[in-house]
């Protein structure tokens, strides 16, 4: 399996609520080639496709305005710009204030990789009221997601049984299943997905934002790249320098390591995470309900998973909760402090034998909707990770590399490190041990790493800023608990980023918030 914790997928709103048109694929020809000149067709949004994680169309925000979608073509191919294209599916909501005001296109990119920016933008929007005073908020599914030529790999059935597997295999039996499984999982993207598996990789992505910049009208590229769109914004960055206008990164990717090492980091990352909710939990006025002191908490997690190993309890008919789905929920609820209820509460329910909220959440990590109905998220994930990481990782590897894991994290390491053999077997040759963001001549690129972030670990930030290149970037600390900064609410984050994206304002290197 590729690393599941990586999907930062727009689904942290979703869990808010569920805990309370034609995919456009391969096709067509360049006529005149000159794909900068072609004009977008914004009509009111339909509902979101299958692929996108499906639901209803998305509501007018408060003031009435309509969130419009359009299909931008752009080549399936870089390297053959002339050749076949695939529609890249935006949406946006236009700017509130006054024309003369308005700066131009502000281009999100929500993370993952893998998640759809068409269903996650208009679940954040109230969020950028601010920022709309001056921009239109734009957004898309990268290609191989959602409506954008999607990945598509194992049926709904099967992804049922693909996420159920022991991925912590304990002898040699489990360790054969597990790649064999993966295996199968990786045949069936190569045989449903041939055409557009090779054209997926983040410098692809990066392309189609330089085409997007054009089409939308503007002479700079204006852009807030949250989790996995850090990574995105780095590389638009390393190949466009001079076209950079004004660009945010939060929650971010470390360019430099290697998908060991980041999976590694990840462990730290949502051990401390764990850390701090069983510190939170037992340091109220109120009983910790899952245990008395931290520790408790912990220990009483393990015994759960390791009971879960050997006998499931009942999760969401007629699916029960394994140790892989309750890790799966537990990771989830650890990417926003908002979402601690929601574990306090799975886990509660989990010791009394019923599984599931638990199993709610694995669902959310990995798209799956209530009516069984998967989005391509993880499809997507695998296939852009795989495609940009060179290094593969094979069984024996990562038996050597298992004491570290666990060293790194009791709870998540033995799974973590599992991850790594996902891409083993994939059918496209990685691009690169890890991705080149240096972008020396580049605008200011304000990046803002958060110190309790599970999924994107702090040092990151700092390692981002020094790969972007002397006098380029510029680190904001916000000292707080979840994934990312600017959707925590905090206010000194969002006024020196509103201040950088609306005024040009840059905040004072090392500023730090709490």
């Amino acid at each position: 399996m590729a690393n599941p914790f990586r999907l930062r997928a727009g689904a942290l709103t979703t869990t808010a609520v569920l805990l309370s048109a034609v995919l456009a694929g391969c096709g067509g020809h360049t006529e005149d080639g000159d794909l900068t000149a072609q004009k977008l067709d914004w009509k009111d949004c339909p509902a979101p496709s299958e692929a996108e994680g499906g639901g209803s169309a998305p509501s007018p925000l408060p003031n009435g305005t309509t969130w419009q979608c359009a299909t931008m073509r752009a080549p399936l191919d870089w390297g053959r710009p002339k050749g076949d294209t695939i529609g890249i599916a935006l949406i946006r909501a236009e700017a509130s204030g006054p024309a003369n005001r308005r700066i131009g296109s502000l281009v999100f990119n929500f993370g993952g990789p893998g998640g759809s920016g068409v269903t996650a933008l208009p679940s954040f929007g109230e969020d950028y009221t601010a920022l709309r005073t001056r921009y239109d908020l734009v957004s898309f599914d990268p290609r191989g997601v959602g409506r954008s030529a999607p990945v598509e790999c194992e049926s709904d059935a099967q992804l049922d049984v693909f996420f159920q597997q022991d991925a912590t295999p304990d002898d040699s039996a489990e360790r054969a299943q597990l790649l064999k499984r993966t295996q199968q999982f990786n045949a069936a993207c190569e045989k449903n997905s041939t055409k557009v598996l090779p054209h997926v990789r983040t410098t692809d992505a990066a392309r189609d934002m330089e085409l997007m910049r054009q089409v939308l009208g503007d002479g700079k590229l204006y852009y807030f790249g949250i989790s996995y769109g850090t990574e995105l914004g780095g590389v638009y960055a390393h190949l466009y320098p001079k076209h950079v206008g004004r660009a945010v990164l939060d929650g971010v990717v470390d360019p430099t390591q290697n998908p060991e090492q980041s999976a590694l980091g990840q462990a730290r990352g949502f051990q401390l995470a764990l850390d701090n909710f069983a510190e939170d939990c037992t340091s109220k006025t109120t009983e910790c309900p899952v245990g008395d002191t931290e520790q408790e908490v912990k220990d009483r997690i393990a015994k759960l998973l390791a009971d879960l190993e050997k006998k499931p309890i009942p999760g969401i008919f007629p699916r029960r909760l394994t140790q892989t789905a309750a890790t799966n929920g537990i990771a989830q609820s650890l990417y926003s402090k908002d979402f601690w209820e929601y574990l306090t509460e799975g886990l509660e329910e989990a010791y009394d034998g019923d599984g599931r909220t638990l199993m709610l959440l694995s669902d959310l990590m990995n798209g799956r909707s209530e009516n069984g109905e998967y989005s391509n998220i993880t499809a997507a994930n695998i296939a852009i990770n795989c495609s940009d990481e060179k290094p593969r990782y094979t069984t024996e590897y990562v038996r050597r590399k298992l004491p570290e894991f666990q060293a790194a994290s009791p709870l998540f390491g033995h799974y973590l490190a599992w991850s790594m053999v996902g891409c083993t077997d994939w059918a496209v040759p990685g691009a690169a041990d890890h991705p080149d963001v240096s972008a020396p001549g580049s605008a200011p690129i304000l990046v803002v790493g958060n110190t309790g972030d599970p999924a994107t670990p702090y040092g990151g930030a700092k390692r981002m800023v020094d790969a972007l290149g002397k006098g380029v970037a510029v680190e904001l600390t916000y000292k707080g608990q979840g994934h990312g900064a600017y959707d925590s609410k905090n206010r000194c984050v969002q006024s020196a980023v509103n201040g950088y994206l609306l005024d040009g304002k840059v905040p004072k290197a090392g500023t730090v918030c709490s």
